[in-house]
Protein backbone atom coordinates (compact mmCIF):
# COMPACT_ATOMS: atom_id res chain seq x y z
CA UNK A 1 0.00 0.00 0.00
CA UNK A 2 1.39 3.22 -0.43
CA UNK A 3 1.97 5.49 1.84
CA UNK A 4 1.73 9.31 1.98
CA UNK A 5 3.46 12.10 4.22
CA UNK A 6 2.19 15.64 3.95
CA UNK A 7 2.59 19.02 5.80
CA UNK A 8 0.52 22.01 6.14
CA UNK A 9 -2.63 20.82 5.95
CA UNK A 10 -4.56 23.58 7.94
CA UNK A 11 -3.37 26.35 5.30
CA UNK A 12 -5.63 26.32 1.91
CA UNK A 13 -2.76 24.84 -0.42
CA UNK A 14 -2.36 21.71 2.05
CA UNK A 15 -6.12 21.25 2.84
CA UNK A 16 -6.91 20.94 -1.05
CA UNK A 17 -4.30 19.16 -2.42
CA UNK A 18 -4.70 16.55 0.49
CA UNK A 19 -8.61 16.19 -0.14
CA UNK A 20 -7.93 15.73 -3.80
CA UNK A 21 -5.41 12.88 -3.32
CA UNK A 22 -8.08 11.22 -1.08
CA UNK A 23 -10.34 11.50 -3.52
CA UNK A 24 -8.26 9.59 -5.81
CA UNK A 25 -6.29 7.02 -4.23
CA UNK A 26 -8.88 5.81 -1.04
CA UNK A 27 -6.86 3.11 -0.49
CA UNK A 28 -3.79 5.12 0.32
CA UNK A 29 -2.50 5.70 3.70
CA UNK A 30 -2.18 8.98 4.53
CA UNK A 31 -0.10 10.62 8.07
CA UNK A 32 -0.19 14.42 8.20
CA UNK A 33 1.74 16.13 10.50
CA UNK A 34 0.56 19.26 12.08
CA UNK A 35 1.65 22.12 14.43
CA UNK A 36 1.10 21.00 18.08
CA UNK A 37 -2.40 22.48 19.57
CA UNK A 38 -3.66 23.13 16.24
CA UNK A 39 -7.41 23.66 16.54
CA UNK A 40 -9.75 21.29 15.54
CA UNK A 41 -11.93 23.79 13.85
CA UNK A 42 -8.51 23.77 11.36
CA UNK A 43 -8.69 20.11 10.46
CA UNK A 44 -12.37 19.55 9.53
CA UNK A 45 -11.46 18.36 5.82
CA UNK A 46 -9.24 15.80 7.37
CA UNK A 47 -11.34 13.03 8.17
CA UNK A 48 -10.29 10.23 10.38
CA UNK A 49 -8.50 7.88 7.95
CA UNK A 50 -6.03 10.35 8.20
CA UNK A 51 -3.56 9.72 10.72
CA UNK A 52 -2.59 13.40 12.65
CA UNK A 53 1.12 13.31 14.22
CA UNK A 54 1.93 17.25 16.00
CA UNK A 55 5.16 18.01 15.24
CA UNK A 56 6.59 21.41 15.09
CA UNK A 57 8.60 21.97 11.63
CA UNK A 58 11.28 23.47 13.82
CA UNK A 59 11.72 20.39 16.17
CA UNK A 60 14.12 19.20 13.60
CA UNK A 61 15.31 16.29 16.22
CA UNK A 62 11.60 15.10 16.83
CA UNK A 63 10.53 15.19 13.28
CA UNK A 64 13.86 13.06 11.80
CA UNK A 65 13.28 10.70 14.99
CA UNK A 66 9.49 10.02 13.83
CA UNK A 67 10.90 10.19 9.72
CA UNK A 68 13.19 7.08 10.55
CA UNK A 69 10.40 5.52 12.91
CA UNK A 70 8.13 5.28 9.80
CA UNK A 71 7.83 4.01 6.35
CA UNK A 72 6.78 6.05 3.24
CA UNK A 73 6.56 6.47 -0.48
CA UNK A 74 5.88 9.49 -1.18
CA UNK A 75 6.50 13.20 0.86
CA UNK A 76 4.38 16.12 -0.11
CA UNK A 77 5.85 18.57 1.96
CA UNK A 78 3.70 21.86 1.88
CA UNK A 79 4.09 23.25 5.41
CA UNK A 80 5.99 26.53 5.99
CA UNK A 81 6.79 29.86 8.02
CA UNK A 82 5.24 32.04 6.15
CA UNK A 83 6.13 35.56 5.25
CA UNK A 84 4.80 38.39 7.32
CA UNK A 85 4.85 36.84 10.94
CA UNK A 86 6.93 38.05 13.38
CA UNK A 87 9.46 35.73 13.11
CA UNK A 88 13.65 35.90 13.44
CA UNK A 89 15.49 34.81 10.51
CA UNK A 90 16.75 31.79 12.71
CA UNK A 91 12.63 30.64 13.15
CA UNK A 92 12.82 30.65 9.23
CA UNK A 93 15.45 28.84 8.90
CA UNK A 94 14.53 26.30 11.41
CA UNK A 95 10.73 25.87 9.87
CA UNK A 96 11.71 25.78 6.30
CA UNK A 97 15.44 25.07 5.82
CA UNK A 98 16.50 22.40 8.10
CA UNK A 99 12.93 20.75 8.14
CA UNK A 100 13.24 20.13 4.39
CA UNK A 101 16.97 19.07 4.71
CA UNK A 102 16.07 16.39 7.08
CA UNK A 103 13.05 15.22 4.83
CA UNK A 104 15.55 15.19 1.74
CA UNK A 105 17.95 13.16 4.01
CA UNK A 106 15.26 10.67 5.20
CA UNK A 107 13.84 10.42 0.92
CA UNK A 108 17.70 9.71 -0.17
CA UNK A 109 17.78 6.95 2.80
CA UNK A 110 14.48 5.43 2.37
CA UNK A 111 14.16 5.83 -1.28
CA UNK A 112 11.03 7.69 -1.07
CA UNK A 113 9.67 10.70 -3.59
CA UNK A 114 9.92 14.29 -2.33
CA UNK A 115 6.91 16.76 -3.86
CA UNK A 116 8.04 20.26 -2.53
CA UNK A 117 6.10 23.12 -2.78
CA UNK A 118 7.90 26.32 -2.76
CA UNK A 119 6.96 29.79 -4.14
CA UNK A 120 7.23 32.08 -7.12
CA UNK A 121 9.02 34.47 -4.04
CA UNK A 122 11.94 32.34 -5.07
CA UNK A 123 12.50 35.29 -7.74
CA UNK A 124 11.49 38.05 -5.06
CA UNK A 125 8.30 39.53 -4.58
CA UNK A 126 9.03 41.35 -7.67
CA UNK A 127 11.18 39.15 -10.32
CA UNK A 128 14.06 40.95 -12.03
CA UNK A 129 12.91 39.87 -15.27
CA UNK A 130 9.68 39.41 -16.84
CA UNK A 131 8.33 36.66 -17.36
CA UNK A 132 10.21 34.91 -14.42
CA UNK A 133 11.43 31.34 -15.88
CA UNK A 134 13.76 28.60 -14.59
CA UNK A 135 16.59 30.93 -16.06
CA UNK A 136 15.61 34.01 -14.15
CA UNK A 137 17.90 35.65 -11.11
CA UNK A 138 16.90 34.59 -7.64
CA UNK A 139 16.08 37.29 -5.31
CA UNK A 140 16.40 36.63 -1.67
CA UNK A 141 14.15 39.73 0.00
CA UNK A 142 12.70 38.48 2.67
CA UNK A 143 13.40 35.48 5.12
CA UNK A 144 10.61 33.37 3.23
CA UNK A 145 12.03 33.68 0.10
CA UNK A 146 15.16 33.44 1.23
CA UNK A 147 15.00 29.81 2.66
CA UNK A 148 12.72 28.73 0.06
CA UNK A 149 15.58 29.67 -2.43
CA UNK A 150 17.94 27.65 0.10
CA UNK A 151 15.51 24.66 0.46
CA UNK A 152 15.63 24.26 -3.61
CA UNK A 153 19.57 23.99 -3.31
CA UNK A 154 19.20 20.98 -0.79
CA UNK A 155 17.13 19.80 -3.19
CA UNK A 156 18.78 20.19 -6.29
CA UNK A 157 22.08 19.17 -4.84
CA UNK A 158 20.18 15.39 -3.36
CA UNK A 159 19.21 15.24 -6.74
CA UNK A 160 22.61 14.78 -8.03
CA UNK A 161 23.17 12.05 -5.99
CA UNK A 162 19.92 10.43 -6.45
CA UNK A 163 17.22 11.95 -4.78
CA UNK A 164 13.76 11.77 -6.48
CA UNK A 165 12.44 15.11 -6.45
CA UNK A 166 10.18 17.61 -7.72
CA UNK A 167 9.42 21.11 -6.53
CA UNK A 168 6.27 23.21 -7.49
CA UNK A 169 6.44 26.85 -7.64
CA UNK A 170 3.02 28.43 -6.91
CA UNK A 171 2.30 32.03 -7.20
CA UNK A 172 -0.42 33.94 -4.56
CA UNK A 173 -3.42 31.70 -4.90
CA UNK A 174 -7.25 32.19 -5.11
CA UNK A 175 -10.10 29.90 -4.43
CA UNK A 176 -12.87 28.97 -1.62
CA UNK A 177 -11.91 29.52 1.83
CA UNK A 178 -9.16 31.44 0.56
CA UNK A 179 -8.52 34.86 3.24
CA UNK A 180 -4.99 36.18 1.32
CA UNK A 181 -4.23 38.93 -0.95
CA UNK A 182 -6.95 37.89 -3.35
CA UNK A 183 -9.91 37.95 -0.67
CA UNK A 184 -8.12 41.31 0.71
CA UNK A 185 -8.01 43.00 -2.48
CA UNK A 186 -11.75 42.06 -2.99
CA UNK A 187 -12.76 43.19 0.08
CA UNK A 188 -10.98 47.05 -0.14
CA UNK A 189 -12.43 47.25 -3.68
CA UNK A 190 -16.31 46.34 -2.32
CA UNK A 191 -15.74 49.03 -0.35
CA UNK A 192 -13.79 51.64 -2.05
CA UNK A 193 -10.88 51.42 0.03
CA UNK A 194 -8.10 50.25 -2.57
CA UNK A 195 -5.97 52.82 -4.25
CA UNK A 196 -5.54 51.62 -7.52
CA UNK A 197 -2.57 53.05 -9.60
CA UNK A 198 -3.49 54.55 -12.53
CA UNK A 199 -0.42 52.97 -14.59
CA UNK A 200 -0.63 49.82 -16.39
CA UNK A 201 0.45 47.03 -14.26
CA UNK A 202 0.76 43.51 -14.64
CA UNK A 203 -0.16 40.35 -12.08
CA UNK A 204 -0.30 36.82 -12.25
CA UNK A 205 -2.41 34.87 -9.63
CA UNK A 206 -3.03 31.20 -9.30
CA UNK A 207 -6.53 29.71 -9.50
CA UNK A 208 -6.19 26.96 -6.04
CA UNK A 209 -7.41 23.99 -9.01
CA UNK A 210 -4.44 24.84 -11.48
CA UNK A 211 -2.71 24.00 -7.86
CA UNK A 212 -4.00 20.89 -7.24
CA UNK A 213 -3.50 19.79 -10.31
CA UNK A 214 0.35 20.20 -10.47
CA UNK A 215 -0.02 18.12 -6.87
CA UNK A 216 -1.94 15.30 -8.28
CA UNK A 217 -0.05 14.56 -11.66
CA UNK A 218 3.11 14.74 -9.75
CA UNK A 219 1.26 12.00 -6.89
CA UNK A 220 0.09 9.82 -9.64
CA UNK A 221 3.15 9.51 -12.72
CA UNK A 222 6.56 9.34 -13.28
CA UNK A 223 8.70 12.27 -13.76
CA UNK A 224 12.16 13.31 -14.04
CA UNK A 225 14.26 14.02 -11.45
CA UNK A 226 14.59 17.76 -10.20
CA UNK A 227 11.29 19.06 -12.65
CA UNK A 228 10.23 22.52 -11.38
CA UNK A 229 6.96 24.00 -12.48
CA UNK A 230 6.05 27.71 -12.22
CA UNK A 231 2.45 27.13 -11.66
CA UNK A 232 -0.44 30.05 -12.23
CA UNK A 233 -3.06 30.93 -14.52
CA UNK A 234 -2.30 30.41 -18.10
CA UNK A 235 -1.91 34.59 -18.95
CA UNK A 236 -1.16 37.32 -16.60
CA UNK A 237 -4.10 40.47 -15.98
CA UNK A 238 -3.62 43.89 -15.92
CA UNK A 239 -4.44 44.81 -12.79
CA UNK A 240 -7.09 48.00 -13.49
CA UNK A 241 -8.74 44.90 -15.35
CA UNK A 242 -9.16 42.83 -12.43
CA UNK A 243 -10.14 45.92 -10.54
CA UNK A 244 -12.72 46.88 -13.29
CA UNK A 245 -14.22 43.18 -13.13
CA UNK A 246 -14.55 43.20 -8.85
CA UNK A 247 -16.32 46.12 -9.32
CA UNK A 248 -18.57 45.20 -11.78
CA UNK A 249 -19.79 41.86 -10.29
CA UNK A 250 -20.29 43.44 -6.83
CA UNK A 251 -21.67 47.05 -7.90
CA UNK A 252 -22.43 46.60 -11.53
CA UNK A 253 -19.82 49.40 -12.69
CA UNK A 254 -16.26 50.21 -13.06
CA UNK A 255 -14.06 50.79 -10.19
CA UNK A 256 -14.16 54.85 -9.32
CA UNK A 257 -11.68 57.06 -11.29
CA UNK A 258 -11.31 59.24 -8.04
CA UNK A 259 -9.82 56.22 -6.57
CA UNK A 260 -7.23 55.90 -9.16
CA UNK A 261 -3.34 57.38 -8.13
CA UNK A 262 0.04 58.61 -9.76
CA UNK A 263 3.33 55.73 -9.22
CA UNK A 264 4.71 58.43 -6.49
CA UNK A 265 1.84 57.29 -4.10
CA UNK A 266 2.44 53.92 -4.28
CA UNK A 267 6.51 54.80 -4.29
CA UNK A 268 6.07 57.16 -0.83
CA UNK A 269 4.57 53.86 0.51
CA UNK A 270 6.85 51.71 -0.40
CA UNK A 271 10.03 53.57 0.94
CA UNK A 272 7.73 54.54 4.05
CA UNK A 273 7.45 50.85 4.78
CA UNK A 274 11.09 49.88 3.97
CA UNK A 275 12.03 52.94 6.59
CA UNK A 276 9.81 51.27 9.53
CA UNK A 277 11.10 47.43 8.74
CA UNK A 278 7.82 46.66 7.82
CA UNK A 279 7.84 43.86 5.65
CA UNK A 280 3.88 42.88 5.16
CA UNK A 281 3.03 46.44 3.69
CA UNK A 282 6.53 47.03 1.58
CA UNK A 283 5.76 43.58 -0.16
CA UNK A 284 1.96 45.06 -0.08
CA UNK A 285 3.18 48.42 -1.91
CA UNK A 286 5.03 46.33 -4.13
CA UNK A 287 2.05 44.31 -5.14
CA UNK A 288 -0.36 46.43 -6.02
CA UNK A 289 2.11 48.82 -7.75
CA UNK A 290 4.70 46.83 -9.67
CA UNK A 291 4.37 44.11 -12.29
CA UNK A 292 4.96 40.27 -11.51
CA UNK A 293 4.55 37.24 -13.69
CA UNK A 294 6.15 33.85 -14.70
CA UNK A 295 6.55 31.40 -17.51
CA UNK A 296 4.19 28.86 -16.93
CA UNK A 297 4.57 27.08 -20.54
CA UNK A 298 5.63 24.07 -19.10
CA UNK A 299 3.08 23.68 -16.47
CA UNK A 300 0.51 24.17 -18.94
CA UNK A 301 2.36 21.62 -21.92
CA UNK A 302 1.81 18.85 -18.52
CA UNK A 303 -1.60 19.72 -18.21
CA UNK A 304 -2.78 19.93 -21.52
CA UNK A 305 -1.32 17.16 -22.90
CA UNK A 306 -3.27 15.52 -20.24
CA UNK A 307 -6.81 17.07 -21.44
CA UNK A 308 -7.29 19.99 -18.86
CA UNK A 309 -8.65 23.00 -19.65
CA UNK A 310 -6.14 26.07 -18.84
CA UNK A 311 -7.19 28.37 -16.35
CA UNK A 312 -7.72 32.46 -16.08
CA UNK A 313 -8.22 34.43 -14.11
CA UNK A 314 -11.16 36.23 -15.46
CA UNK A 315 -13.72 34.71 -15.42
CA UNK A 316 -12.60 32.50 -12.59
CA UNK A 317 -12.22 34.75 -9.84
CA UNK A 318 -15.62 35.15 -9.62
CA UNK A 319 -15.51 32.40 -7.35
CA UNK A 320 -13.48 34.88 -4.93
CA UNK A 321 -15.70 37.79 -5.69
CA UNK A 322 -19.09 35.57 -4.73
CA UNK A 323 -17.61 34.94 -1.48
CA UNK A 324 -17.03 38.26 -0.30
CA UNK A 325 -20.57 38.83 -1.88
CA UNK A 326 -21.91 36.13 0.48
CA UNK A 327 -20.60 37.41 3.38
CA UNK A 328 -21.51 40.81 2.89
CA UNK A 329 -25.29 39.53 2.74
CA UNK A 330 -25.24 37.72 5.77
CA UNK A 331 -23.31 40.85 8.00
CA UNK A 332 -26.51 42.86 6.44
CA UNK A 333 -29.38 40.32 8.14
Amino acid sequence: MHKVLITGITGLIGRRILSSLLMQHPEWQFCALIRPQTTRSRLVDAPETVRLVEIDLADTNSLKEFLFTNDFDTIVHIGALRGGRRATRQDFIKSNLFSTAQMVEYCLAKEARLIFCSSVGVYGAIPKELPAGMATEKNPDNYYHYTKIEAEKVINKAVLTGLKAAIVRPSITYGTRDRGFPYQLVKLVHHHRFPLINKRTWIHLCNIEALVRAFSWLADNNWRSGLTLNVADREPIQLHALVDFISRQLHNRNYPAYLRFDRRFFSWGEKTARLMGNELWTSRFELISKSWFYDVSEYYQIMESEGHQPHYTIPEFKLTIEEIGRASCRERV
